[in-house]
């Protein structure tokens, strides 16, 4: 090691310039990142969920969609403004770029009989000249027609909806981008011809949109504010310019080797990941933290500079590859995840921990040598502040062993208060438009979290076999007593509807044919009935085999929620109509089953890295005791995070299915630092209190600068907009302080009460 460092410290121009040009070299892929706006990113190719959605797409249409919410200042939707309203954005509606199908209040199908005939025309025709009997029967007819209450307008007619379906090109992210920036446009025109109606936007094409907009929010804004708040902790820290300045110059080039590595093999970034340069550079600067304070602390004992940076990679390099390795191990378990996203999340990261190792190790000793360095003396006879609080430790030995664990024990007990869930309606907070329109939707006209459920009949042209009729029927009945569900869209409407309109508009034949031919007839004669661009492809599939039965929900129902709703719904067919048994899909059924799969496969994951992280530990510690013994401040403060997060909060989504692999990942760095340190000082012949007091002087410093550092960096992705994001912060910020904790008041007393009687 000495030779090494003989060679960094005489060759540090060298160094330096061969480091720089390394990094520019790399940097040259950055312009090569992409970034995505298709929140089908999120899940794995293999997910029976998504299968199931991509089954259900290519039976009827494709679930891309846009919902606009129209809602006037004062009274009901059905005035000669508000229809006129409705029709002018329903018309430009079909000019939006890549729109297959526009429904909405003004152009639904509304069916009569006419003798022998039946006449269907939109609801609303030319809304300025209607008398006010027509607004009420257009009213009266909205308020009860079970294919549209509740769906395209709320049941007490304050708001209307319009639903835009759209078919994506390949290039999806820049159809998005395209779509959006149209219906912006069609709004804000809108608004201006009239003042008095609001119009609200949702739907999963504008949330692509709002995914693209967080992940460049989330790059571009946070990423400077950490390395700000990493540059003021470190100068305050420390009390050294040229210091501060040698760990933000190690930090540069790590953060942009790894970016410019993700552009290299071609990285697209989503709101998942987008904190990976953070992520990188508050890991990193623990690196560069221990070996800095390690020569600032030999400058001030009153070593010559070069011997200071020689003692400190001396001292540090052995523990510095050791706790790289083990983060780099614990993000590589990210791999396991079914959320593609953590792959890359935990690749790169791995990656720049590695760079991170080796700038550590050449750079920044390099630099060292160059800069000036200077350390205030230590007086010789005055304790430091982490020799006061060693004998703080030592003191309190007992008492802190058993108040720790109690808390410890007081804490983890919340975990059982957690409840796994995911809700794309919430992954946005209200900075962003789209939350807030989509909550006034929700609020307002109807709930957007629904089960799709593709029935089939079993043979070609059965949809109209009286059997079948009666049995999506029933399910469509069981499904609408439910108290979850708002509105249910099931093609036995459509029958009721005809068979009544064939039969001269009587109520009283608003139920089912009983002849399985007349039904055909009845659903052919719609069908030719039918303007473009409103058929029943959404409905019923080529073959006439199947049909589709939207179950739309209320409010902002969890994952958890759906899925027992579905189990539900399972049940009640498995009992009354096995023969259509089968699972819902849809939109947010992909996303109420992600943390749930996620948590599953990273379990698994989680305890893999971890038992071979703990072996490395008992292998390089050489002692099977002090690897066992550094599981606790490992394994100890995740689960106290989750405890605390169980009461404070309740829930948690796709952000704690990998929480654990992450933060473990980096509070084995402050165990295996201490622990090294510790088994120095005991193979040096100090009792056990003695290594302990040796240890908090050798690295307390550096344990609490790269604490506050690095809870710094990830308390940042608590002011993202997105709640993967923030939530995934604020847990591994948690549970850094509960590292802290953990190595400062638990570990010592735990070695000094296993290792008492040995010399």
């Amino acid at each position: 090691m000495d030779g090494y460092a003989d060679i960094v410290l005489r060759r540090r121009w060298l160094v330096v310039a061969v480091a720089a040009a390394f990094m520019l070299v790399m940097t040259g892929g950055v312009p090569r990142i992409g970034v995505t706006n298709d929140h089908r990113i999120l899940f794995d190719e293999g997910n029976p969920q998504l299968a199931a959605l991509d089954a259900l797409e290519a039976t009827f249409s494709e679930s891309k969609t846009a919902l606009i919410a129209i809602a006037p200042g004062e009274g009901s939707v059905f005035t000669r403004e508000t229809l006129g309203a409705m029709e002018e954005l329903t018309d430009a509606a079909w000019r939006v770029p890549y729109s297959t199908r526009v429904d909405s209040l003004t152009n639904y199908n509304h069916s009569e009989g006419l003798e022998d005939d039946l006449l269907v025309e939109p609801l609303v025709l030319d809304a300025p000249a209607l008398r006010d009997a027509d607004l009420e029967r257009i009213e009266d007819i909205a308020l009860n027609a079970a294919e549209i209450a509740g769906r395209l307008v709320s049941r007490d007619g304050r708001v209307a909806g319009l639903a835009i379906n759209f078919a994506l090109p390949d290039a999806a992210d820049a159809a998005v981008v395209e779509i959006t920036d149209h219906l912006d446009t069609l709004l804000d025109d809108a608004r201006a011809s009239h003042p008095d109606i609001a119009y609200y936007v949702t739907g999963d094409v504008i949330m692509n949109r709002a995914f693209a907009d967080v992940t460049k929010d989330d790059m571009e804004k946070l990423t400077p504010i950490v390395f700000l708040i990493i540059a003021v902790a470190t100068l305050v820290l420390l009390r050294s310019v040229f210091a501060t300045i040698v760990v933000l110059v190690t930090l540069v080039f790590t953060v942009n080797t790894t970016m410019g590595f993700a552009g290299w093999v071609g990285t697209v970034f989503s709101p998942v990941n987008a904190g990976v340069p953070i992520i990188v550079m508050t890991i990193a600067v623990a690196d560069s933290i221990h070996i800095v304070t390690s020569a600032l602390a030999g400058v001030g004992r009153g070593l010559e500079k070069r011997q200071a940076i020689m003692e400190s990679l001396r001292s540090n390099i052995y523990p510095v590859f050791l706790t790289s390795v083990t983060t780099a191990i614990a993000f590589l378990s990210l791999n396991a995840s079914d959320s593609p996203p953590f792959h890359v999340l935990g690749n790169l990261v791995a990656f720049g921990v590695m760079c991170a190792l080796l700038y550590s190790v050449t750079l920044l000793p390099a630099l060292l040598a160059i800069l000036p360095l200077r350390a205030s003396r230590a007086p010789a006879d005055k304790p430091g502040l982490f020799d006061r609080f060693a004998d703080f430790v030592i003191a309190r030995r007992t008492f802190l062993l058993w108040s720790v664990s109690l808390l410890a024990v007081a804490l983890v007990t919340g975990i059982w208060r957690i409840e796994l869930t995911d809700n794309w309606t919430r992954y946005f907070d209200d900075r962003y438009e789209f939350r807030r329109d989509t909550d006034f939707i929700i609020d307002n006209l109807n709930g957007l979290e629904s089960l799709e459920y593709a029935l089939d009949s079993g043979r070609e042209d059965g949809i109209t076999a009286p059997p079948y009729l009666r049995a999506v029927d029933a399910f469509a009945q069981w499904s609408r007593q439910q108290p979850e569900v708002t509105h249910v869209q099931a093609f036995p409407d459509i029958m009721k509807r005809l068979n009544k309109n064939m039969h001269g508009d009587d109520p009283a034949f608003y139920r089912l044919p009983d002849d399985e031919a007349l039904a055909a007839q009845y659903l052919l004669l719609y069908e030719l009935s039918l303007p473009f661009g409103k058929d029943l492809n959404d409905r019923i599939d080529v073959a006439k085999s199947a049909t589709r039965m939207t179950v739309a929900t209320s409010g902002h129902l969890s994952a958890k929620q759906q899925r027992e709703l579905d189990q539900r719904a399972q049940a009640w067919l498995n009992d009354n109509a096995p023969e259509l048994a089968t699972a819902a899909t849809g939109f947010s059924m992909t996303f109420a089953h992600l943390s749930q799969r996620n948590i599953d496969s990273m379990l698994r994951a989680t305890i893999i890295a971890m038992a071979l992280i703990s072996f490395i530990l008992v292998w390089v510690l050489r002692s099977p005791l002090l690897g066992i013994v550094s599981l606790v401040p490992n394994f100890i403060p995740a689960a106290m995070s989750f405890g605390l997060w169980g009461y404070l909060v309740g829930q948690v989504g796709l952000a704690g299915s990998v929480m654990t692999a992450i933060a473990f990942g980096i509070v084995v760095d402050d165990t295996t630092h201490f622990l090294t340190k510790y088994q120095r000082a005991r193979r040096e012949g100090l009792a056990a209190p003695e290594a302990v007091r040796a240890t908090f002087r050798a690295v307390g410093r550096a344990l609490w600068t790269t604490t506050l550092a690095l809870a710094a960096g990830f308390l940042v992705f608590a002011s993202s907009g997105f709640e993967v994001s923030w939530s995934l912060g604020m847990l591994v910020t948690i549970t850094i302080g509960f590292a802290l904790l953990a190595d400062f008041l638990l570990l010592p007393p735990l070695l000094m009460a296993i290792d008492r009687r040995k010399p």
